[in-house]
């Protein structure tokens, strides 16, 4: 293990013993802090998953437009809910985190720059506190399970599912298939992999599945915390609530790769051997469900 990745854990674990309040504030600070992506490379980031979004949705005949989005997981900057308003023409978007990131100047400085990369007319509501367009809302501190989501009619999640615990994907499903009217869909774009490799690129991203699930419970934490489900996992919850599986893709790397000679040298836990070799190193996961 990198020297890095030693000090990340560390902090992490000592965060871990400070109230849940005092811990968020210098996650927060410290996340951003250290941040070395620049606003514009965020940008060009989440424009390479949107037009992945277009991509897949466009091949089932799926149109955004006039739709009543929900997101699951703001994370810092509301990325792709301006790409499904300003570029798709979404009606409306709901984002939900469990936690506040938003700044009001950061989403300033977002809307400069969007404005002039895509060449749009950006008018934040005056009434937001965090100089938000009136067609995305913002509810931090929030738990989307604590929400009516009745008059939605997509959910979408980016590099979120793979940090929710396999209980909660479960009873968010439950109540989106309650809720949702039919004909509604849900689409996540999932990141399975150890994203320890990408702090010491000396591990496999397939690293963390040698552990048993109680060695894995030791070694991260509610900050950094990843559930390990592989493909087949994802698909066993979704099934189970009997919801119509319309689209899944996947990347999976050559056997000639390094990547998969870093995958082979694993010596994998027995929870996961009874799964095929391009099941446990699928990444890049886009998966569309219906109503």
């Amino acid at each position: 293990m990198s020297l890095k990745l030693r000090f990340k854990n560390l902090f992490f674990q000592l965060l871990g013993f400070l109230p849940e309040r005092s811990g968020n504030e210098i996650y927060h600070f410290v996340q951003e802090f250290l941040s070395k992506e620049s606003l514009e490379f965020k940008v060009r980031s989440s424009h390479n998953s949107f037009r992945t979004f277009l991509e897949i949705t466009q091949k089932k005949g799926i149109s955004i437009e006039n739709r009543h989005v929900a997101e699951i997981g703001s994370g810092w900057l509301p990325l792709m809910p301006y790409f499904f308003s300003f570029l798709s023409n979404a009606k409306s978007i709901e984002t939900f985190d469990l936690h506040c990131h938003y700044q009001k100047k950061n989403i300033e400085q977002l809307n400069e720059v969007f404005s002039k990369e895509f060449e749009v007319k950006l008018n934040p509501d005056k009434n937001s506190k965090y100089a938000l367009p009136s067609s995305i809302r913002y509810f931090p501190n929030s738990n989307i399970l604590d929400h009516d989501l009745t008059d939605r009619n997509l959910i979408f999640s980016r590099f979120v599912l793979e940090h929710v615990r396999p209980e909660v994907i479960e009873a968010m499903h439950l109540k989106f298939k309650n809720e949702l009217k039919a004909g509604s869909f849900i689409i996540h774009m999932i990141s399975p992999g150890d994203h320890r490799a990408y702090v010491d690129k000396e591990l496999s991203l397939q690293d963390f599945l040698k552990y048993s699930e109680h060695e894995w419970k030791k070694k991260h934490t509610r900050f950094d915390y990843h559930n390990r489900l592989r493909l087949p996992q994802y698909l066993n919850i979704f099934n189970k609530l009997n919801l119509e599986i319309i689209h899944v893709g996947y990347e999976v790397p050559d056997i000639n790769s390094e990547y998969y000679r870093k995958f082979k040298n694993l010596n994998l836990h027995h929870d996961f051997k009874a799964y095929k070799d391009e099941e446990l190193m699928a990444g890049a996961i886009n998966i569309i469900l219906k109503v």
